[in-house]
């Protein structure tokens, strides 16, 4: 684990260059809680009803938004300011994984006016270098200032927590590798464990590098599902160098998902308290 992760938020936010790494942790501290909400529904009334009630007590909403059956303006503007009301961010799990060129129209343009709306953005690597880069430089372009001043950034999803995933090993490696060279951008991973202390042969952990970590697949209730997903405590994550755990269907499916958010923030909080004691 790294050194930056057994600091509090409120000190890695003073010494943070990324515009959004310090907003997120302000959200975190003043909030008391590094829960994010992945908010697989389908519907733009279920999707702000769950923003609305569970906003209270997250630091981050994921959202897939391209499952929703009715999108519309309505439904990004409404979850903005939700956004705005709660005080957390928005993150738009997209997971591009393209050539440079198609996904600079797919976060910055198209039907989805990505960049306009979601404070956070992920991509796969296995296209290649190119992806980070063409994410990179859209976010510095000159029509790209409006959001940037605002705050955006990118996670590399660097694991998964799938049974059998692929991405392992050299692809890590390579996550890491990119992660350094385009830091302006990419505020950290989506991974299964702190990635801080990961050898390459191409870059080398640079001093005050200060990467955030996501990780998915925590569940209290269940080990995992039928199709493959892999679930772990909020203080196995957390301990494992988890700065934000994200929970699903372990939230948004149970019978009262604000008091299972709460159960959440606490234990996810306590996990947090303790690493950096």
């Amino acid at each position: 684990m790294s050194s930056s992760s057994k600091l509090p938020y409120g000190v890695r936010a003073k010494n943070h260059p990324n515009l959004l790494v310090r907003k997120l942790f302000a959200i975190a501290e003043a909030k008391q809680t590094n829960v994010t909400v992945s908010a697989d529904v389908t519907t733009t009334k279920e999707l702000l009803d769950l923003a609305d009630r569970l906003g209270p007590h997250i630091a981050v909403l994921k959202t897939h938004i391209d499952i929703l059956s009715d999108l519309s303006p309505a439904t990004t503007t409404g979850l903005a300011q939700l956004a705005e009301k709660h005080n957390f961010l928005i993150f738009e799990d997209r997971k591009f994984i393209d050539i440079g060129n198609t996904v600079q129209k797919q976060y910055h343009g198209g039907a989805l006016r990505i960049s306009e709306w979601a404070h956070i953005i992920n991509c796969s690597i296995l296209p290649g270098e190119g992806i980070v880069q063409a994410l990179t430089q859209t976010a510095a372009s000159n029509d790209f200032l409006p959001y940037a001043a605002e705050g955006r950034g990118l996670l590399i999803l660097a694991e998964m927590t799938s049974k059998g995933s692929l991405a392992t090993g050299t692809y890590t490696t390579r996550s890491v590798d990119y992660a350094r060279r385009y830091r302006q951008f990419v505020m950290g991973f989506v991974c299964n464990r702190s990635l801080s202390a990961e050898q390459s042969t191409e870059t080398s952990r640079e001093d005050g590098e200060d990467f955030v970590v996501f990780t998915t697949g925590v569940n209290l209730a269940s080990a995992g599902d039928a199709l493959g997903q892999q679930y772990q405590t909020p203080q196995s994550a957390v301990a494992r160098g988890a700065d934000f755990i994200i929970a699903g269907r372990g939230i948004y499916a149970a019978p009262d998902p604000v008091e299972a958010v709460r159960r959440y923030q606490q234990q996810g909080w306590q996990a947090y308290l303790e690493r950096v004691a």
